[in-house]
């Protein structure tokens, strides 16, 4: 198995510009989430399932983005 080649500093940029999306989407689902428990609990009940697979998701999306990330910068 071969190492992988460290990053070109365009390759960083474009992948650190893709985490701030990812984390901004993130940002955008937990909010969905507050605006539910705050607004709309316990009536939207219901919504709880998609709403946390969604901020999940996103989350996660995020997380292994920041993960290659950083270790691109320490490679």
């Amino acid at each position: 198995m071969s190492e992988e080649e460290p990053m070109s500093e365009e390759e960083l940029k474009a992948l650190d510009k893709e985490v701030k999306k990812l984390k901004r989407i993130a940002s955008e689902w937990a909010s969905q989430m507050h605006d539910l428990v705050e607004d709309r609990l316990p009536a939207g009940y219901q919504e709880i399932p998609g709403l946390a697979q969604s901020t999940f998701d996103a989350c996660k999306a995020w997380a292994d983005a920041n993960a290659r990330l950083e270790a691109a910068r320490q490679s």
